[in-house]
């Protein structure tokens, strides 16, 4: 249900098993790793078998985690075993314990995941979903999808929004085919940490900024409009949430809210929403994420992001990303103050659960 789940047929052929959605155990995650281990090939490395262990063995009420089995032979056969590398027939295969495709003690194939997460009290966010090439055909995603869906909804949440890469047509296709809309779209831009800070000339960084002021920017702001009011989710990374008042309220008291502002009025805010490592290759990045960010015009939009740079460079990030609305103006804004931007963007997609009171 998240947007980098790589997609398949909502169809299920009559003569093919339908699989079995259960909870997620720890004995699941060789399996897990064993199919998406090469989700997108050379790509974009896939996160799910790292944190997968993690997903499986959390007791949060918060969230669930589902894994979708069938029967061993249903997929035995299937050409993609072969296909992919390091795999062998047998792989995902684990013991089942009467609540999946098997009878406590059979061997059952795990063939998807899912991740379920209650963001707010009305706000749920889908991820994670993978499928196995090898069960293609069998309705695994939709039945992980409705799963997912249907606990968040007895667990009160009113939307369930997911991320989808755009180039990800499948996963888009298979989203929107089990009730996601389209919602809006972003992109990341990637200043450069850096200390100088912003000239003086026109605009100035607010020493203390005012979260109130932030809040009336963002109202009437074309960023928020195309945004649908969602921003980064400050405690599920990669999860897209609405940006309340409190939480600029918070930012500001954790000094991680941003502003510039001229001789007028403020020009500008962001809202650093967090700071993590991550390792490739034997190398440690730090990255600084802003997962809101809204501006007057491109002057502004310059001094924004060298606040931006300074604030990065304040808690030693060597690299930043900014979430910006995927539109015309706010990328070219961007461009046109020499800051990088990602070369794809990200679609939000959510879901109405609103009906269907359990």
């Amino acid at each position: 249900m998240t947007g980098d789940a790589a997609g398949e047929s909502a169809r299920t052929a009559d003569s093919a098993p339908a699989p079995v959605v259960r909870g997620a155990r720890p004995a699941d995650a060789d399996a897990v790793a064993a199919f998406a281990r090469d989700t997108w090939g050379e790509r974009h490395d896939d996160y799910i078998p790292r944190v997968f262990p993690e997903w499986a063995a959390s007791d949060d009420p918060d969230r669930a985690t589902f894994v979708a089995t069938l029967p061993p032979d249903a997929v035995a056969e299937s050409d993609a075993v072969g296909t992919t590398d390091d795999r062998e027939a047998g792989d995902t295969l684990v013991e089942g314990d009467g609540a999946g495709a098997a009878a406590p003690g059979e061997p059952e194939a795990v063939v998807g995941c899912i991740q379920g997460v209650l963001l707010s009290e009305w706000e749920a966010w889908g991820q994670g979903i993978r499928v196995d090439p090898a069960a293609r055909g069998h309705g695994v995603g939709t039945a992980l999808s409705e799963a997912a869906l249907d606990w968040a909804r007895e667990r009160g949440a009113r939307a369930c929004r997911n991320m989808v890469f755009s180039w990800n047509v499948m996963g888009l296709g298979q989203s929107r085919a089990v009730g996601f809309e389209p919602t809006t779209e972003f992109r990341f831009a990637e200043p450069e940490p850096d200390a100088s800070g912003v000239d003086p000339t026109d605009f100035d960084a607010l020493a203390d900024p005012d979260p109130n002021a932030a809040w009336a920017f963002w109202g009437d702001s074309d960023a928020r409009d195309h945004l649908r009011g969602l921003a980064l989710d400050p405690d599920e990374s990669w999860a897209c949430s609405e940006l309340t008042r409190e939480r600029l309220r918070d930012a500001a008291d954790e000094g991680r809210l941003l502003a510039v502002a001229d001789a007028d009025a403020l020009a500008g805010f962001a809202v650093r929403t967090r700071v993590a490592e991550r390792e490739a290759d034997g190398e440690t990045t730090r990255i600084a994420t802003y997962g809101a960010a809204a501006w007057r015009d491109v002057g502004a939009a310059g001094a924004l992001y060298d606040a931006i740079a300074a604030d990065a460079a304040s808690v030693d990030a060597d690299a930043t990303r900014v979430l910006i609305p995927e539109t015309v103006e706010h990328v070219s804004d961007t461009g046109a103050n020499r800051v990088s931007v990602a070369a794809e963007p990200d679609f939000v997609m959510s879901a109405d659960l609103t009906g269907g009171e359990p």
